[in-house]
C-alpha cells in the first residue's frame, strides 16, 4: 500500500509499505481521504514534538470498509461501507468507567498521534471495530474527512455554553474557528463573531453565517460592544497570550472562554479579568464519544456549509508540498485533504 510517511522532520515519502490485516475486534479500512490537521502540519516541522521520522500520521479520515476481523459481529459492520472513525481509543476494560469523558482516560491512546500505531495517510488503517462510525451511502463521502474537527469544535462548545447564551466570540478563522462556528450554530447559538486576520478566511467564515472581524484593524472588544455588548461566551481557537486576551476582555463579567487552540505551550493573560470579574477559562482536547457520534450525524445531513470547510485535495505524491507550503502560511483558508483513492 501506499503511506504517507514522515521520513525526517519537514520531509514526507510516499513509501510501499505491506498492507495490514485485522485482527479480533479490528476492522480494516480503506482510506478514500484524510485531512491535514494542523497538529499534523506542527508534527511536519518540529513544533510540538509529538510526531516523530518514521510515523505515519493521520487521524481525520473517511474510507470503505475493506476487511473485518473475528469478533467484529455485533458492531453490524459490513464490507464496503463508508465509515469513519474515533481516533481516540480507550481500553475495553476502561470502557464503562470513563463512558461518557473517554477522552480523561490517561491509559487512552490517539490513531495519529501515538507513533507505535500506523495511522491513515495511508491507503489502509487498522482500527477497533468500537471506534468505528457508519456513514450514510449517499453523503458525499469526503464530507467524512470534516468529522473529526468538527468533533473537536462540538466537544469544545459544549464545555462553555450555558442556557440563554446568545452571543459568542471565536478568535480565530482557521479550520478549527471554522469549526467551531458550524458547532455553535448547532448548539443553538444565534450570533457569532469571528476575530481573523486572514481575509480568505474571514470571507470563508462569513460565509458560514458568521459576523467577522479584522483585529489588525479594529479592537475585538469595541466591534462587539458597539453590536450589542459583551458576548457570553468565546472560544480561543490559536491559543497564544494576545488571542486569549481578546477572548478574556470580548465576554461578559462572569463569562467563560474556552481555550482548544495549541499554538503556543504557554500563555500569559490578565488575572484581574479572571478574577474579579468571575470569568473562567477552561481546556478543551479531541472529544467524547458522543460528541463524535453526534458530530457525525450533523454532516450526514450534508447542508451546503460542510463543503465550504473544504479548500483542496491533493494526491499523496502532492502531500509534502502541501504540508510545506501550509507550514509556511500559504494563505488557504480552510481544509486540505489528501486523496487516497485517486
Amino acid at each position: 500500500m501506499r503511506a504517507l510517511v514522515l521520513h525526517d522532520i519537514g520531509e514526507l515519502r510516499v513509501e510501499d509499505r505491506p498492507a495490514p490485516a485485522p485482527g479480533e475486534g479490528e476492522v480494516l479500512i480503506r482510506i478514500v481521504a484524510t485531512g491535514i490537521c494542523g497538529s499534523d502540519v506542527h508534527g511536519y516541522t518540529g513544533e510540538n514534538g509529538r510526531r516523530f521520522p518514521g510515523q505515519i500520521m493521520g487521524h481525520e479520515s473517511v474510507g470503505r470498509i475493506a476487511a473485518l476481523g473475528d469478533g467484529t459481529e455485533p458492531f453490524g459492520l459490513a464490507v464496503d461501507q463508508p465509515v469513519t472513525f474515533n481516533p481516540v481509543v480507550v481500553p475495553v476494560e476502561d470502557a464503562e468507567t470513563y463512558a461518557g469523558r473517554e477522552q480523561h482516560n490517561p491509559r487512552k491512546y490517539v490513531i495519529g498521534v501515538a507513533p507505535e500505531h500506523d495511522a491513515s495517510f495511508a491507503e489502509y488503517v487498522i482500527v477497533p471495530a468500537r471506534n468505528v462510525v457508519a456513514l450514510a451511502d449517499d453523503m458525499p463521502i469526503e464530507f467524512g474527512a470534516l468529522i473529526e474537527p468538527i468533533a473537536v469544535a462540538l466537544h469544545a462548545v459544549r464545555r462553555v455554553r450555558s442556557e440563554g447564551d446568545r452571543r459568542a466570540l471565536v478568535v480565530g478563522g482557521g479550520p478549527i474557528g471554522q469549526s467551531v462556528v458550524l458547532a455553535l450554530k448547532l448548539e443553538g447559538i444565534e450570533q457569532v463573531y469571528v476575530s481573523e486576520v486572514d481575509p480568505a478566511r474571514r470571507a470563508l467564515c462569513e460565509r458560514l453565517g458568521a459576523e467577522v472581524v479584522d483585529p489588525a484593524a479594529e479592537s475585538v472588544t469595541d466591534r462587539v460592544m458597539a453590536d450589542g455588548g459583551l458576548v457570553d461566551v468565546a472560544l480561543d481557537a490559536v491559543g497564544i497570550t494576545p488571542t486569549l486576551t481578546d477572548a478574556l476582555n470580548a465576554t461578559v463579567f462572569g463569562g467563560r472562554v474556552c481555550l482548544v487552540g495549541m499554538g503556543s505551550p504557554e500563555v500569559a493573560f490578565p488575572a484581574f479579568r479572571v478574577s474579579t470579574e468571575e470569568r473562567s477559562i477552561v481546556g478543551s482536547f479531541t472529544y467524547a464519544a458522543q460528541d463524535f457520534v453526534d458530530a457525525a450525524a450533523y454532516v450526514a445531513r450534508g447542508g451546503a456549509e460542510i463543503g465550504e470547510l473544504i479548500s483542496r485535495e491533493v494526491a499523496p505524491e502532492e502531500a509534502d508540498a502541501a504540508f510545506a507550503a501550509l507550514a509556511e502560511g500559504d494563505g488557504t483558508p480552510g481544509k486540505v485533504l489528501v486523496r487516497f483513492d485517486r
